[in-house]
């Protein structure tokens, strides 16, 4: 395996083992449960459970809860990449990889852009049960598109964060429950389940600036119709700063592992 390309072809290998994920997928349709059924068990449940306490109706709660309820269900579809790569790197599959003609970054790259058949099977299950329980989007196609572009752009920067964990880490259960760790804070400390209003003052300055919160008001805006640019702005930088940071981490661990 070399480990001098060009981008345009590195980006070409990367899309080449994006459809082996992909084919993986088909193949075990089960992959596929984490972004069917975790996402509509937490819609029933905040929905109908707190709902009329939070908004004083489910459907009022729906109108909030469903647009937000996306960020973390993409952000929790990212694990598998990391969980997938611990297993590859201790099968034998990275072996095969440095055989190949192909770029030192393709086999993460290629995890990284399947994920987003995962996104996109996520979205696809929110807004559909959502409509079914009473969700209305406001605006239009073209906001709906970018709305998912968006979900689909962070989701593939932040799913660098579990490549790294995936190469560092040696047990594919520490992978997942370090990524559980360190999501699960900034969901809960986020205004996805709760209006950022009702918060102490400390947690609510943090709720501001917090990415999933931003991101969760830009989907907001974009199917409920509000604000966008400012949170969207917000949301991109994080996910590029993301990107920034773990990107060049998660390619040199895995030299690192590989060898």
């Amino acid at each position: 395996m070399t480990g001098r390309v060009p981008p345009a072809a590195a980006l070409r290998h990367g899309l080449i083992l994006a459809g082996r994920g992909v084919l993986k997928i088909r193949r075990n349709p089960e992959h596929l449960v984490d972004v069917t059924v975790q996402p509509l068990l937490f819609l029933v449940m905040f929905g109908y459970l707190f709902g009329g306490a939070i908004a004083g109706s489910t459907g009022a709660y729906l109108q909030q809860l469903v647009p937000g309820l996306m960020v973390p269900s993409v952000l929790m579809a990212t694990l598998s990449a990391g969980v997938g790569l611990n297993s590859d790197a201790g099968s034998g599959v990275f072996d095969r990889f440095r055989s190949m003609p192909i770029a030192r970054s393709a086999p993460l790259t290629g995890v990284v852009l399947a994920g987003a058949v995962r996104y996109l099977v996520a979205i696809a299950v929110l807004l559909g049960a959502g409509t079914v329980l009473g969700y209305r989007v406001r605006t239009g196609v073209p906001e709906v598109l970018a709305a998912t572009a968006v979900l689909v752009v962070a989701g593939l920067c932040f799913c660098w964060v579990t490549v790294f964990l995936g190469m560092v880490l040696r047990d594919r259960d520490a992978v997942q429950g370090s990524a559980v760790a360190l999501f699960m804070p900034l969901v809960f400390a986020s205004d996805v389940f709760v209006p950022a209003a009702t918060m102490p003052g400390w947690l609510r300055a943090w709720s501001g600036v917090n990415p999933v919160s931003l991101l969760a008001d830009a989907v907001r805006g974009l199917l409920d119709g509000g604000p966008v640019t400012g949170p969207l702005t917000g949301a991109l930088a994080w996910s590029a700063a993301v990107l920034f940071v773990f990107f060049p981490l998660a390619i040199r661990a895995y030299h690192r592992r590989v060898g």
